[in-house]
Parts: structure tokens; sequence; C-alpha cells
């Protein structure tokens, strides 16, 4: 009985922790433009919001389990969310643009120190049963938490507690990290880690510089009318991308097993994962921005016009497990088809000018229910056809994708939107930025016959 309190008091940890990234990752959707007016800044604040974050999670993500491999996973649990708790503090206290996007970025860093270390923990520690348990307990957990990061935003700015504004949802960080801190020193089981692990350093900052120049040249470019500037940096992080995959190749001890760029089922899940969470991070910030800037609702209000979206999800993600067994990956696909129906619903939409917000929720609930028919799917077939001792490196191969391609994704599309809006009405930049979603998730479609016909069994 103690031991099931003890290993329950664990998981309760791990979740706090994950539930903290997956509400902050997406947190600043509705109110990115309200912080944009109070700091300055304009539409490159408005980017670096949320891709920042992103990028140096996905980019120190794989790096932080290997970490937490050789110094000790409690420690590198305690310090991740101790530097989590103290960046959303100086998110909340900043003065200036270039404050508060230094503040995420390392935000994000310390969150991918934090978020491996539970699972490992869990995977050490845990008995088969419990793990079963557990894992049928994080699903639904942090999808919750990922739909309500918007939600619970427009919530603490509509409240104004303490007059603190948008500050508000980094400052709940303080309380929320805090008694995590707390619980986490009091529960967690002590490591000292296993210091003969090394880590490939010129791979990671390789990876790193390849993601800031590729983000950089794509905010910046789309920001000050494709300078040559930018145009350099996006060709600089192409070349690193490409010593970043010979290095792989080299490495003794490389951060993405090289046997997994030979299977063409990984392959083609890590390709569409890539555009997937491209579109849905894009996707979700657009129409945030519309429902803001081009229908005036406040940030509380753009969160309930968006409770649609989640309502799709929760509901397609409820329907998901038994079709798995009906129609396999073809599940994927469906879930794609349905999002372009609602993007289709909602392009027509707006080349009527409705000014409704509420006339578009049929629309924003079809898209999430597609989200949802590919969110708990799409990394499961994935890894279908690997080797046991290949499930490491792709698990966390897979969560670095979903990070990286959510920053590059929401970058790219809100770029477009932002570049439209020059040239026209912001019905026209919507228009504008659908095309180039349409496109993306037409290559996913192309991608989903290449997938494993079966799941694989690896929990992520």
């Amino acid at each position: 009985m103690k031991e099931n309190i003890r290993l329950w008091s664990i998981l309760a940890v791990v979740l706090v922790a994950d539930m903290l990234d997956m509400l902050d990752s997406t947190i600043t959707n509705v109110a990115a433009p309200m912080i944009s007016k109070a700091l300055g800044g304009g539409q490159e604040l408005m980017q670096w919001l949320g891709a920042g974050y992103a990028l140096t999670m996905g980019v120190l993500l794989v790096i932080g389990g290997r970490l937490g491999d050789k110094y000790g996973r409690r420690r590198l649990f305690l310090i991740g969310m101790g530097g989590f708790t103290l960046a959303s503090l100086a998110c909340g206290l900043a003065v200036s643009p270039q404050m508060i996007i230094i503040a995420r970025l390392v935000q994000g860093a310390f969150g991918a120190l934090l978020i491996p270390q539970g699972m490992a923990i869990m995977a050490a520690h845990f008995p088969r049963e419990m793990m079963t348990r557990a894992f049928s307990v994080f699903g639904p957990v942090l999808s919750i938490a990922t739909i309500c990061g918007p939600i619970f935003a427009g919530f603490l700015i509509h409240a104004d507690l303490f007059n603190s504004g948008w500050r508000a949802i980094f400052l709940i960080n303080l309380v929320i990290g805090t008694l995590g801190f707390i619980a986490a020193y009091k529960m967690l089981p002590k490591d000292s880690g296993q210091k003969d692990v090394s880590i490939d350093g010129i791979g990671s900052v390789l990876l790193g510089a390849m993601m800031l120049s590729l983000l950089y040249g794509i905010i910046e470019g789309s920001a000050n009318n494709w300078q040559q500037r930018s145009v350099f940096i996006i060709l600089l992080g192409v070349v690193l991308a490409a010593f970043f995959i010979w290095r792989q190749a080299k490495a003794d001890n490389p951060i993405i097993e090289p046997t997994l760029f030979r299977n063409r089922g990984f392959c083609a899940g890590l390709l569409l994962g890539f555009f997937f969470f491209g579109v849905v991070a894009g996707l979700t910030y657009l129409i945030s921005l519309f429902l803001q800037l081009g229908l005036g609702a406040t940030p509380f209000g753009a969160s309930i016009q968006m409770v649609p979206l989640s309502i799709g999800i929760i509901i397609s993600s409820i329907l998901t497990p038994p079709l798995i067994e009906r129609i396999g990956r073809n599940i994927v696909g469906i879930g794609l088809i349905i999002i372009l129906v609602g993007l289709g619903i909602m392009f027509y939409q707006l080349t009527l000018t409705v000014s409704n917000p509420w006339a578009f929720a049929p629309a924003i609930f079809l898209m999430g229910s597609g989200m949802g028919f590919c969110f708990g799917t799409l990394f499961d077939f994935t890894i279908g056809d690997i080797n046991p001792e290949e499930a490491g490196s792709a698990s966390g191969s897979l969560s670095a994708v979903q990070q990286l391609s959510s920053s590059i994704g929401a970058a790219s599309i809100t770029s477009v939107f932002f570049i439209a809006q020059r040239y026209g009405s912001i019905n026209f930049s919507m228009e504008r930025s659908f095309i180039v979603i349409v496109v993306a998730i037409v290559l996913c479609l192309l991608l989903v016959r290449l997938l494993p016909v079966k799941t694989g069994n690896v929990k992520h």
C-alpha cells in the first residue's frame, strides 16, 4: 500500500512538470497581440513568443535526456523545474521585447532538461502493470492541458489578478513551479547517473545552430521584406542541416541512430509529423490572431471562441482507439481530410466576409476533430517497424521533431499571414495562409500510405 502511494506520488510530480510544458507551449497564443502592444515589437515579437519556446525545447530535448542519464535524473529534474520557474518570473517581469524573447528561450531550454527525466524515472522504478496504468492517465491529462492552455491564459488575463494583465499567465508558474519543486525534492528517488554516458557535443551544436538559423531567417525575413541577409541565414541553416546529417552518420554516440534513416516507415512518419505539427501550431495561432486582430475579440473572448476546437479534439480522441482496430493507419488520413473540410468551410465564410465569430464554430470544431484523430495515432504508427534497441532514439527524435516543427510551422504560417496583410484585408491574409496549410496537409496525405501498417509498442 505504501509503495503504491509512493509510485502515484511520483506520477503526480511528473504530470505537473509535463502539464507546465503543455500549458506554456500554447499559453501565448491568445496573449501575443496584447503582449506585443504592451512591450512593442510588432509581428516579430508575436511570432517569437511561441516559436522561441518550442525552438529551444526541441533542440535540447534529446540532449536533456542524455544529460539526465549522465548526471542523474532527479538532479536534472530539479534543475529543470527551478530554472523553468525562474524563467517564467523573468517573462512575467519583462519590460522589453528582447527581455521576454530571451526569457522564453530560457524557459524552453529548462523545459527540455525537465521533461525527459520524468518518463525515464518512471521507466526505471515502475513495474510493468503500474506503467500501463500511468500511460492511461498521461494521454488524457496532457491532451487536456494542451487544449486548455489558451483558455487558461484568456481566463487569467480577463481576471486581471492584482492588475497584472497578461503577466499573470507567466507569474502563475511561480506557484505551480515552486510546489512542483518541493514535491519533486521530497518524492523523486535519488540516482547518481552513469558517468560513462557520452553526448555528441558537435551534433548538438550543429542541430541548435541549424534550427536557430532557419527560424531567425524566416521571422526576420517576413518582417523586413526578405532582405539578402535573411535569405543568407536560411541558406546557412540548410547547409548546417546537411552537416548535422553527416555528423549523425559518423559520430560514435549520435543524437539520432543512423539506422532509423534507413527505415522507410519511420522516415515517412517523421516527415509527416514535421508537416502535421507545424500545421497544428500555425493554424491554432492563426485562428487566435484572426479572432483578435480581425474580429476584435479580447484574449478571453478568443479563448472561449476556440473552445469548439478543444471539444473536437476530445471527442475524436475518445473515438480513435476502437477505430484503429478496424481501419489502421487510414485513421490518420481521415483526420487530415476532416481538417481540410473544416478549412474549406472557413475559407468559404471568409470570402463572404462573415463577421460573427461564432459562425466559424462548426469549421473550428471540424479542424479540432481532425487533429484529434491524428494526435494519438501518428507517432504510434511511425514506430511500428523499428527495432527495440532503436526505441529510445526514435521516441526522442519524434518528440524533438514535434517541438521543432511547431516552432517552424508557427513562424512560417504567421509570416505568410503578416506579409499578405500588407497587400489586402485580414480575410485576404487568412485565405493566403490557408493555401499554404492546404499544401502541407496534401503532402501529409501522400505520406500516409508510406507509414507502417501496424502500430508500435513503444510509449512516448
